[in-house]
């Protein structure tokens, strides 16, 4: 069964008033095929209105006969005649939007994100982050905030917003406020957009210089809501040197330059390029492998933003909730001050 199939099918039900089918009077909006059956989207204006109910009935009535009488029929309808209420622009006070994104999981993405945000709040910047990760979330714990509850206020407007918790200088909204730390989100991809939708909407942000979006691994629902709904500065893709994470910093790459999508990317932030023993702070050992984003990077096209090296204390500080870019003296905060440098 296809898409046509159901439209083929619509077309058989007459408009009354009219005498034309309800695909040709522009009652049938579109359909869609998904896992739970068919939806059948309608427009009814004042005219129609009355008829609504028994064109609903007809429609269900008509695909379960002439298609399948076991899938599931679901009508929704849009009255055109209701008068439009204008929604509100989001993020509208904020400058930039830049997504951290990254072909695979344990390269380090969360990791760079808060010591980015941290790093551009310590230049002066109206700071706001994003942990889009729904399913993983991990900023609570990077930024000290395990346990934290959001509170609400209201909009001028009326609205309920949430307010985002802010420390070292940069605002937040993660998942992990709203659900036990324990429990896992056993969520189908549009309930983590709409939860995603609400934060981005929601939040109470105010004015900002630079709204970092922490977005799950690989390509997914999530990273499709971020790029089609906001107007985005630009993407970075965060990679380890080993040849399976670079394979699939190619794949990133190509979401974000597909035709439908368009989103600038800055560049590549290679993380764990080597190895440096804290007793040993000038030694570099390539564990991982060797540059193998800047080869990527050349060829792309693509600006080689940092790298940063694997260190102990940045894998302690993020577990501690203490940034490593929050210690001035340390030669790690200056890899990610670098990064901020060159994101701006």
């Amino acid at each position: 069964m296809t898409e046509q199939d159901i439209i083929d099918v619509l077309k058989t039900i007459i408009n009354p008033q009219n005498h034309k089918d309800i695909v040709e009077s522009g009652i049938v909006d579109r359909v869609a095929i998904t896992d739970n059956g068919v939806e059948v989207f309608l427009k009814i204006n004042h005219a129609v209105k009355p008829l609504q109910n028994s064109i609903r009935k007809a429609v269900r009535s008509a695909v379960n006969q002439q298609l399948n009488p076991e899938i599931n029929v679901e009508t929704y309808v849009e009255d055109v005649d209701a008068p439009k209420t204008e929604k509100p622009v989001p993020l509208k006070d904020v400058k930039h939007i830049i997504a951290v994104a990254s072909g695979k999981g344990g390269v380090g993405k969360s990791t760079v994100t808060a010591n980015l945000a941290v790093a551009l709040a310590k230049l002066g910047y109206k700071v706001g982050l994003i942990d889009a990760d729904v399913f993983g979330p991990s900023m609570p714990k990077m930024f000290g905030l395990e346990g934290y509850k959001p509170l609400g206020t209201q909009a001028e407007d009326g609205r309920d917003l949430i307010i985002p918790a802010e420390k070292y200088g940069v605002k937040m909204l993660s998942m992990g406020f709203f659900i036990d730390p324990d429990s896992p989100a056993i969520w189908r991809g549009p309930m983590a957009s709409n939860f995603l939708n609400q934060i981005i909407n929601d939040g109470d942000w105010g004015a900002l210089d630079y709204l970092l979006f922490d977005l799950p691994p690989g390509t997914s629902d999530i990273h499709l809501t971020v790029v089609q709904n906001l107007k985005l500065a630009g993407a970075i893709i965060v990679s380890t040197p080993q040849q399976v994470a670079i394979a699939d910093v190619v794949k990133g790459i190509n979401m974000f330059r597909n035709d439908k999508i368009n989103v600038p990317i800055l560049g590549i932030v290679e993380n764990m390029a080597w190895f440096t023993p804290a007793e040993l702070p000038n030694n570099r050992y390539y564990i991982f492998g060797k540059d193998g984003n800047r080869a990527i990077a050349e060829k792309y096209g693509i600006r080689l933003l940092a790298q940063i090296p694997l260190v102990q204390s940045i894998c302690e500080n993020g577990d501690a909730g203490t940034p490593s870019v929050l210690d001035d003296n340390s030669p790690q905060s200056q890899y990610f001050m670098e990064l901020a440098r060159n994101i701006i």
